[in-house]
């Protein structure tokens, strides 16, 4: 599976980016509902200035199918759902535990690359794939837990995974003929419309947010957003869902790294080997030709 050497840049970078979430996420100490919303709603509306200045983003997005506006529709759905699933994992499961099972999506990625894509993976990429999955477990594993509780909230964080990864298939069918800009932008307002309204049901306020909690509602909005996950729906144009859910499981390096230099966390000797075993993974299966 061989990109050009600007790919793996991109890749890196958007993972880089990603890795600061959990970060903003500590530091805005606010509800998970509103910590989502306030993501996608403000990187909706940094986007939305570009597509009213650019007169073929303009005309793209008041000119979308029907077809392609059910899918931009069904993948804002999809994120926002992934959004609440994993935030309700973690009422009742570790948040090591929601993590290494929501980071099984590469798994999901294979199975619907394969139904809907045709796409045959050789046996070492799908070895280097298992071995990455491996390490994020490492990293997590001393925070499992084993009880009916716990084993809700797992199931709830496995199925988030496989949610998130549709999410990204869903972009790859649509980045093939639909700009990342206006695809991104009618996701995330879907998106932020859905999540907005679970914020109400849930009773979180929208206001009274100290100004930290603001500053990381930007920082999760630019850096994370439009920095990572916009990079990946940007890649998706050339690269495969499986791919790009492959290289998010390089998030845990990037958090343990920035949580170590930002929150003065120290890097354990079991998150070091985690850390080793999933850069093999992925470098075994990002230097693997697809058969």
């Amino acid at each position: 599976m061989h990109y050009n050497f600007g790919i793996y840049i991109a890749l890196a970078v958007a993972v880089l980016a990603l890795s600061t979430s959990a970060i903003f996420v500590k530091l805005a100490a606010a509800p998970s509902a509103i910590t989502a919303f306030y993501r996608l709603f403000i990187s909706a509306v940094l986007l939305l200035p570009i597509a009213l200045i650019k007169k073929n983003i303009r005309d793209e997005l008041f000119s979308l199918s029907s077809k392609k506006f059910r899918l931009g529709i069904l993948a804002g759905l999809l994120l926002a759902v992934h959004y609440v699933m994993w935030f309700e994992s973690l009422n009742y499961t570790s948040v090591a535990s929601s993590t290494v099972l929501v980071s099984l999506q590469p798994l999901f990625s294979m199975v619907l690359g394969y139904c809907f894509f045709h796409e045959k993976l050789r046996t070492r990429a799908i070895i280097g794939c298992l071995i990455a999955i491996v390490g994020s477990t490492i990293i997590g594993w001393g925070d499992f837990q084993i009880d009916e509780r716990a084993l809700w909230g797992d199931l709830i964080s496995f199925l988030s995974a496989g949610v998130i990864a549709a999410y990204f298939s869903v972009g790859q069918i649509l980045r093939k003929d639909t700009g990342v800009v206006t695809y991104s932008i009618l996701g995330y307002i879907i998106s932020s419309i859905f999540l907005g309204t679970y914020a109400l049901l849930k009773g979180n306020s929208f206001v009274d947010y100290p100004p930290e909690a603001w500053y990381s509602f930007f920082g999760l909005a630019i850096i994370c957003t439009i920095g990572g996950q916009f990079v990946f729906n940007l890649l998706l144009k050339n690269v495969s869902a499986t791919a790009v859910t492959m290289s998010i499981l390089g998030e845990p390096i990037g958090t343990c790294v920035l949580a170590y230099f930002i929150l003065n966390e120290t890097i354990s000797l079991q998150q070091f080997v985690g850390i080793a075993v999933i850069i093999a993974g992925l470098g075994i299966f990002f230097t693997t030709n697809k058969s």
